[in-house]
């Protein structure tokens, strides 16, 4: 939408900047230069001499690190680290952020490695590089837990330094705007954990345009043609727009002059992602969302905000419930501004945004400004985004402390990243902010671990109010405690944010430790039979130990009784001999009874898999069977087994074949005789058919071994019409 400023303006604040140092001769020479020289030209505004040139070194050294190297657009790579840099710079962050974001890629792709930029350009540096650097060197079991592990990576460094984010989020906010030289499926994949991990990220950092940047690309990227159509849609509806803004525009302007009161006074855009996500939550029409009219308000102090306001309200007639001051009480991420919702002319809905300058370039640059700020010699920590990321700081190190794996920590971050938030009061009129929808235990754990634990109840507004029920904004609320009290399993049905779920289940664990080591001692005992716990070689306790992870014989209990640990796999890395194993063909299944699966029907000589499933126990799979795709979620209902080879000798085994055939008349004898001559015979039988000529024939045979079944489908394919003979799997 646009807008230009009006006549009555705010001061601007001059700044003098130094001088921009000649260019080292080659630092010049290099090819890559003139890509470079926007970035040093952008760095002379803000940044001294020396800084300046320092930064000159490390471009040098990530030119040559990535010399040869191509983006999968076909361009140099140098371009990327240059344009990470130059978002980096826009937020006027220090040399050693510029540093690092230059150098981001160089540990992880070439053969510079972090004592390389440690000795050159500080430790400093070298920490936040590794804090954006991924954890390529380490094997993981799958994506998603390597996902989880380099996200767990960066967001614990960001809480030792918060620039390691911000260099993350430039990285990513690039790669965003090049995603499309990217196969489409990697297009998705990274732009789904863009609009989940990163622009939430940004946005509770407060930093709005990085925010608002990787939502739009993320949603182009996701869904190309929803975004496409409405962003058509948005410029027909602009275009048609235009006279009703402007008419409003000069009417705001027109009545702050009147008053005295200098101001810029903008037409406020609607972001496509905004839109797109209003139509899905509260599904409305696109034209009941464009019809409402935005504008912002641009002032030099928080006095004149207020009066801004009444006049406004003078101006159009204001709607109920329409008001919310997040200056005296800012959100959760900082954002400090004033909203207002109005009738404007033609009976019009318009919406005001009244803001500071200040507050302004917070709600752009959130934590961001902490450096702007820093470069005039205010006192960054004043500010309410940098207190606020700090707080979230510490609570994501409690995260990490009582989060089981990496996955369970980066969902706990996840869900901690809330869009909208409340704020509660005690009675003592002390201000709280939670996620939207969090209760009164939320409330209690927010206060003390030690109130959470020993919450009874809650009253609000001097009411008593259930502990499940969600909270509202502007309630007073006051937590009834008792000594004897213990935190309650069903609450973590009802609590939102982490640090509540986390306490919850860490007090919980602890309070039931000692009767888990008991119910998985008992366990561990029924599957060892006659070996008695207490028997156990210390040799192959110790290795028992290591082989999972384990401090002790009681941590290993408990992961028993939990059933994080399978009781029969532990049994059988103890016992080398079952008794029960005599007649077994199968090694390792610790003497426990099992059944082969049908949907692969396993024969010797495959490679084989047990899999505890509910209500069958035991099933034996062949490795290659598509249903057990699910052992990378759940490896602990895994157990490894093999063919007892001596065992299997004198033994037959059913598998499935699938026969493809032209019909004619005599075909379905002709293949029960070959699968006689072949010493072999039919267990179960059915057809179906494929088209007109072919038909397909599923069998169920009896074999001895995978050589026998090659042995038998060389028959079958010898007859006349027979297409083709697969295994079923």
């Amino acid at each position: 939408m646009p807008g230009a400023d009006s006549g009555a303006t705010v001061p601007a604040v001059t700044e003098q900047h130094p001088a921009l140092p000649p260019v080292a001769p080659e630092v010049g020479a290099s090819p890559n230069y003139p890509r470079y020289e926007p970035l040093r030209q952008l760095l002379g505004e803000y940044l001294g001499a020396d800084s300046i040139a320092s930064i000159d070194e490390a471009f040098l050294l990530a030119d040559r690190a990535h010399e040869g190297q191509a983006r999968a657009s076909g361009e140099p790579y140098i371009i990327h680290p240059i344009a990470v840099a130059t978002i980096v710079a826009q937020m006027h962050l220090d040399a050693e952020s510029i540093e690092a974001a230059l150098l981001h890629d160089v540990v992880e792709d070439t053969f510079i490695n972090a004592d390389d930029i440690a000795l050159r350009f500080g430790k400093t540096v070298m920490e936040l590089v590794n804090g954006v650097t991924k954890l390529d060197k380490i094997r993981f079991h799958n994506y998603r837990e390597a996902q989880s592990e380099n996200l767990r990576k960066m967001i614990l460094a960001m809480t030792r330094d918060i620039r390691v984010i911000l260099i993350k989020l430039a990285d990513r906010t690039h790669n965003m705007r090049t995603l499309g030289a990217l196969r489409p499926e990697k297009q998705a994949r990274i732009a789904k954990e863009t609009l989940e991990i990163f622009a939430p990220i940004a946005n509770r950092l407060g930093i709005s345009d990085i925010r608002a940047e990787l939502e739009e690309l993320g949603l182009a990227a996701l869904y190309p043609l929803r975004y496409r159509v409405l962003k058509a849609a948005v410029a027909k509806a602009r275009n048609n727009r235009k006279e009703i803004v402007n008419e409003i525009l000069e009417s705001i302007r027109r009545r702050l002059a009147e008053v005295g009161i200098p101001a810029r006074v903008l037409g406020r855009e609607k972001r496509i992602y905004s839109i797109y996500m209003k139509m899905v939550h509260k599904v409305l029409p696109f034209h009941e969302i464009m019809d409402v009219y935005a504008f912002r308000v641009i002032v030099g102090d928080v006095d004149t905000c207020y009066r801004v306001l009444g006049q406004v309200h003078n101006l159009f007639k204001p709607l109920p419930n329409g008001f919310k001051d997040y200056i005296a009480i800012p959100k959760i991420n900082g954002y400090q501004s004033l909203h207002t919702s109005l009738v404007g002319p033609h009976g019009v809905p318009v919406e005001i945004q009244i803001r500071t300058e200040f507050m302004d370039q917070m709600a752009a640059q959130g934590v961001a400004a902490h450096w702007s700020y820093k470069e005039k010699g205010s006192d960054p920590t004043s500010s309410a985004a940098q207190k606020n990321a700090q707080q979230w700081m510490k609570s994501i190190i409690d995260l990490q402390n009582s989060a089981g794996s990496s996955q369970e920590f980066v969902e706990s971050v996840k869900t901690d990243l809330f869009p909208d938030a409340i704020f509660v009061f005690t009675p003592e009129g002390k201000i709280y902010d939670l996620p939207s929808g969090a209760t009164a235990v939320d409330f209690a754990y927010a206060i003390h671990s030690d109130i959470g634990h020993h919450c009874t109840g809650a009253r609000v507004n001097h009411h008593n109010f259930p502990l499940s029920r969600p909270l509202e904004s502007g309630q007073t609320v006051e937590i009834v405690t008792s000594p004897q009290a213990q935190p309650n399993a069903l609450w973590l049905s009802s609590v939102v944010t982490s640090r509540a779920r986390a306490k919850i289940r860490q007090y919980l664990k602890g309070l039931r430790q000692q009767e888990c080591v008991l119910i998985g001692r008992r366990l561990l005992q029924n599957a060892l039979g006659r070996m008695r716990v207490l028997d156990i070689p210390k040799e192959d306790l110790s290795r028992l130990l290591a082989e999972f992870n384990k401090p002790d014989l009681n941590a290993l209990c408990v992961d028993i009784a939990l059933g994080n640990i399978l009781t029969v796999s532990v049994a059988q890395r103890l016992l080398k001999d079952q008794q029960g194993e005599s007649s077994c063909p199968i090694k390792g299944t610790g003497g426990q009874p099992f059944t082969f699966a049908q949907c692969c029907l396993p024969i010797p000589g495959d490679q084989i898999i047990g899999h505890v499933t509910p209500g069958k126990g035991l099933v034996i799979h062949n490795c290659i069977c598509n249903n057990i795709r699910d052992l990378e979620k759940a490896p602990d209902r895994f157990l490894k087994v093999e063919w007892d080879v001596g065992k299997t000798v004198d033994m037959d085994f059913q598998t499935g074949l699938r026969i493809e055939i032209e019909n004619r008349a005599g075909i379905l004898s002709e293949i029960s005789n070959a699968i006689d001559v072949a010493s072999s015979r039919i267990e179960a039988i059915n057809s179906d058919v494929k088209s007109d000529q072919v038909h397909i024939i599923n069998l169920v045979i009896v074999v001895r071994d995978r050589l026998h079944l090659a042995a038998v489908m060389r028959r079958i394919k010898s007859v006349p019409n027979v297409i083709h003979v697969n295994r079923k799997n």
